[in-house]
């Protein structure tokens, strides 16, 4: 599930995984920070890194070999050779992936970032990232299923999801 920080990606997740069987959360940004201790050469992202990229797919696969079900993966990717890297990987293993975009407009966006009090100092980097999003998006919504969480509650995005799966 890929989208804009303060989309909805975390919430629609914990839903997702109670309303499809099988289902669990595989927070990337954990692999992410697991290289950080590794590779302390510096980079904007650590999405820029190309292991994140690598260890993603291979994560994935072997989670899923052991134990089955379905990833719900919230993960903001915006550089598209990044995503495309992670969905190749995964279709290249046997793993069907379901691109779901969740987007908000802008003003709302900026109303949920700067009203957030569960991470509230990520706030500037968040509203920094929102040019980045919106230059991202004609690539984004040709990747995947758009779902617009501008008006929508996230029990209605999660429906609308599974009714997609």
């Amino acid at each position: 599930m890929n989208g804009t920080f303060g989309a909805g990606k975390t919430t629609t997740s914990r839903l997702l995984v109670k309303a499809l069987p099988q289902a669990r959360i595989f927070d990337t940004e954990y692999v992410g920070f697991m290289l950080g201790h590794v590779l302390t050469e510096p980079v904007e992202n650590f999405q820029d890194n190309p292991p994140w990229r690598a260890l993603v797919v291979r994560t994935a696969v072997e989670v899923l070999d052991h134990v089955g079900g379905t990833l719900v993966i919230p993960q903001t990717v915006l550089t598209e050779s990044y995503a495309r890297e992670i969905f190749d990987g995964l279709a290249a293993e046997g793993v069907k992936v379901h691109h779901f975009v969740l987007h908000v407009d802008r003003e709302e966006l900026v109303r949920r970032i700067v009203e957030d009090r569960e991470e509230a100092g990520a706030k500037q980097w968040r509203l920094d990232h929102v040019e980045r999003y919106e230059a991202a998006l004609p690539w984004l919504r040709e990747a995947g299923v758009v779902v617009d969480t501008t008006r929508l509650g996230a029990e209605e995005v999660c429906a609308r999801i599974v009714s997609e799966v």
